[in-house]
């Protein structure tokens, strides 16, 4: 029977500074880490080109980038052209367009077949359930009730060598993830947070408020977008 490697991570690396920081947390606990990133039929490319430049910077085992067109049928301003990116900020309670229906449960049954294909023992996920406004698929409830789902869905599972599923950062607030993002030297300016594919952040956007909030708490006002006229 082949056993899994304890010391592999499949890391959903999106191009933005959460899940470059959740990868850089995987591989200071000594995890050789593979990547792997989506082109889900979203509004740009920006984010995909980040997440190869620091696939690359941190220097993975592997980067893949898969193709799953779930822009095929819309139902979010992130893959549809026709509706409006939020600029207002986040309100409680609401969860805004911004939200992709299914794609952290799309991606996640993907990178379990990565890891069980790779022998891998987890993967990390840059998720985060404080500053963002409550994606049910980035909640601890959902991480907790897929992790079950895991253990049961696979070989590996059923052997007893399940997958974890690791969200570092789901409790941090933008503030700390930043702090931890410097110190683990990771390159924010090659991160793309931002909602649009302009050639600078708009500044504007819910992303781009709450990373430059995050970015003025910890003291690098320097890093902000100021978004175009």
């Amino acid at each position: 029977m082949k056993r899994y490697q304890e010391t592999t991570t499949i890391s959903l690396l999106s191009g933005g500074l959460d899940s470059a920081t959740a990868t850089a947390l995987a591989l200071e606990a000594g995890q050789k880490v593979i990547g792997l990133s989506f082109e889900y039929g979203q509004r740009h490319r920006r984010e995909l080109n980040a997440a190869r430049e620091i696939a690359n910077f941190l220097k993975l085992e592997e980067h893949h980038v898969m193709k799953v067109d779930l822009g095929l049928w819309g139902g979010s301003s992130l893959t549809d052209l026709d509706q409006n990116l939020p600029k207002q900020g986040t309100r409680d309670g609401e969860i805004p367009n911004t939200y992709v229906p299914g794609r952290n449960t799309v991606f996640i049954a993907i990178a379990l077949s990565l890891a069980e294909a790779k022998n891998a023992n987890q993967i990390v996920l840059g998720v985060n359930a404080m500053d963002y406004s409550g994606y049910p698929d980035c909640r601890a409830d959902y991480l907790e009730a897929y992790q079950k789902l895991a253990n049961l869905s696979n070989k590996a599972g059923r052997q007893g060598n399940g997958i974890k599923l690791w969200a570092p950062l789901i409790e941090w607030r933008k503030v700390k993830i930043i702090q931890e993002a410097i110190r683990l030297n990771i390159p924010i300016d090659r991160t793309w947070s931002c909602y649009s594919g302009q050639n600078s952040p708009c500044g504007k956007c819910e992303s781009c408020q709450i990373r430059n909030e995050g970015l003025i708490k910890a003291g690098r006002p320097e890093m902000c977008s100021h978004g175009q006229e």
